[in-house]
């Protein structure tokens, strides 16, 4: 006789597409079995060896296969109760939420009261933390009808382990969010030594998988590369994963003239500019253009101010207009002559300074002008680069860096010392950071900002006064003691 003890079955644990049951003895084991809906299909396979003084007790399977169990109980029982030893038990399902249940060789024993999984053990002894990381796992609403303990001492099993995985787990990558640029091209305008921010962005660039285009200065070019292929900058070049940056391709170019019309004779006939040709903005794109056909990343890294040194009140007119013609109209122009080459949801980028919003003594020459021109001239390009082409557009205001450039100021030093005294974070900024960011703007995870303006400087832009000042000497203010 079978007893239906159907009343005394824990409630069902809900899955994503299916409900867990279980399976009880009466007196030996209580098993657990999933019954996956829609296109899923589940099997249980089992052996049992009880003790002879407990054969004759009536072994129970759920109302499923009563009916079957009563026309053919004579023969079930031959089967289950005369093997000589305990069997492999195997579960598996697959269903259309991608879960994958595998158990493999189970087992119970005196001294092993539980069923050991890949992410959890279930028994006895684990109902606590290591249940939650199951049920977390595989998102089960409730693990206490899935814990079951067991009783018998004399039937043996080999170890359970079960793995709860997503379907195609095994194929993807490291979880996380890493900047991909792989097949993407990018152009950085501006890029003559290892040392300047236009150098850390092409090696992110590059270390994110893009393939690097530079355009360096004309009376730079020939230092530039003959120092690149001597390997003076290899140690700069070095990437994360040790290999070295590749610069598939150098281009002569001087982005304050946009078309060979526009070049003065004097300056054609420099012998700086001797065995060079091609090396206007125009003629620079479209050499790009036959070259490689498209881009995706756009990089604006140049600026000038011949008069950078004078107060503003001693700035000429000439050096004036030569100032905002080199560092903020140039992307004007690297942006209407590059975009036909750019594809569709593309990034382009500049670089800016604080003096275009605060006082910097000493930052003169128009190029304070220049920098608020450029930011003023992102927002608007954003808006017509985005609704015509696809393309963000975004700027990045980096803190003071001790390069070549900004060298020829003459106070750098004092700027850096001033940032380290006063930025919220009391550390020097490195190249690296400001690459790094690029890379980020430049990748899709930054695929919803444009028109921004974007601060790499340790946070000094959000000081209102200098902290290191005499006046507050007699304020508890923190500072960085590591």
């Amino acid at each position: 006789m079978i007893k239906n003890n159907s009343s005394k079955r824990p409630p069902s644990v809900s899955l994503q597409t299916g409900t867990v049951t279980t399976l009880q003895s009466l007196d030996l084991i209580e098993l657990n079995y999933f019954k996956l809906s829609k296109a899923s299909s589940a099997f249980v396979f089992f052996q049992r060896n009880p003790p002879k003084r407990e054969r004759k007790k009536p072994f129970f399977l759920t109302q499923y296969f009563s009916l079957f169990l009563t026309l053919a109980l004579p023969i079930v029982q031959r089967y289950l109760f005369s093997s000589a030893r305990v069997g492999a038990l195997k579960m598996a399902a697959t269903a259309a939420c991608s879960l994958q249940m595998a158990a493999v060789k189970p087992c119970i024993s005196s001294s092993h009261r539980g069923v050991k999984a890949g992410v959890a053990v279930v028994g006895g002894n684990s109902k606590g933390a290591l249940w939650t990381k199951l049920s977390s796992a595989s998102h089960i609403s409730s693990g206490q009808p899935f814990l079951r303990s067991f009783t018998s001492s004399s039937v043996k099993f080999d170890k359970v382990v079960t793995r709860a995985m997503a379907e195609s787990s095994t194929n993807k990558p490291i979880s996380g969010l890493p900047i991909d640029l792989k097949g993407k091209r990018a152009f950085i305008a501006g890029v003559a030594d290892d040392n300047g921010y236009g150098w850390a962005i092409a090696k992110s660039l590059a270390a994110a998988g893009a393939e690097i285009l530079v355009g360096t200065w004309v009376p730079a070019l020939n230092i530039f590369e003959t120092s690149l292929r001597r390997g003076k900058f290899d140690e700069s070049r070095v990437l994360p994963d040790g290999s070295l940056m590749e610069i598939t391709k150098i281009y002569p170019l001087d982005a304050i003239y946009d078309k060979l019309e526009d070049v003065p004779e004097d300056v054609k006939s420099n012998k700086r500019y001797s065995g060079s040709s091609k090396w206007t903005v125009q003629e620079c794109a479209e050499s790009v253009k036959q070259d490689f056909g498209s881009i995706d990343i756009l990089v604006h890294s140049l600026a000038n101010g011949p008069e950078v040194s004078k107060p503003l009140l001693e700035t000429s007119r000439n050096g004036y207009l030569a100032a905002l013609s080199a560092s903020s109209y140039s992307y004007v122009s690297l942006l209407k002559h590059f975009i036909p080459l750019m594809n569709p949801g593309g990034s382009s980028l500049s670089l800016t300074y604080i003096a275009s919003e605060r006082i910097i003594p000493g930052y003169g020459g128009g190029m304070s002008s220049a920098k608020a021109a450029l930011e003023s001239d992102t927002r608007v390009l954003a808006f017509e680069a985005g609704r015509k082409h696809r393309i963000r557009v975004n700027a990045i205001s980096a803190g003071p860096l001790r390069s070549r450039a900004a060298k020829a100021i003459g106070f750098i030093d004092t700027m850096i010392e001033y940032s380290l005294a006063n930025a919220p974070l009391q550390k020097e900024l490195s190249a690296d950071e400001v690459g790094n960011t690029a890379a980020f703007l430049a990748s899709p995870l930054a695929s919803a900002i444009t028109g921004a303006v974007i601060y790499v400087d340790n946070g000094l832009n959000a000081m209102g006064v200098g902290v290191d000042s005499p006046i507050f000497k007699d304020l508890d203010i923190p500072t960085d003691k590591h």
